[in-house]
């Protein structure tokens, strides 16, 4: 009687209760952490690439810009990859165009909220 109580305890603790998922069920939390991946992180970061990508396209001589270094500059000449700025009456950096972060009156905008 003992026995036959332990042997049908023992089925019951190893037989499976609803069988094994299907693959979709077992790869559906994968998509949905993607799916929330994609609109938190990737899109809008792609969003931001391209507004820079427009932004530098935009830069003309003139403008007063921000590098990615912090430094501060008026635009005195451009080419498709380099920017000349000049940083102080007389003194003049030339860098590359990919290297200019904002316009400066974006930058102080930002520091007024």
């Amino acid at each position: 009687m003992l026995f036959g109580l332990l042997v049908s305890t023992a089925y019951a603790q190893t037989a499976p209760a609803g069988g094994q998922p299907s693959a979709f069920e077992m790869f559906v939390p994968f998509i949905f952490i993607f799916v929330i991946f994609y609109f938190l992180i990737i899109r809008p970061q792609a969003k931001r690439q391209k507004d820079h990508q427009k932004f530098l396209s935009e830069v003309k001589r003139g403008d007063e810009v921000v590098t990615s270094s912090g430094i501060l500059g008026t635009v005195e000449g451009i080419t498709d990859q380099f920017v000349t700025l000049e940083i102080a009456p007389g003194v003049r950096v030339k860098m590359l165009r990919s290297q200019i972060a904002t316009s400066q009156k974006a930058a102080t905008a930002e520091d007024k909220k």
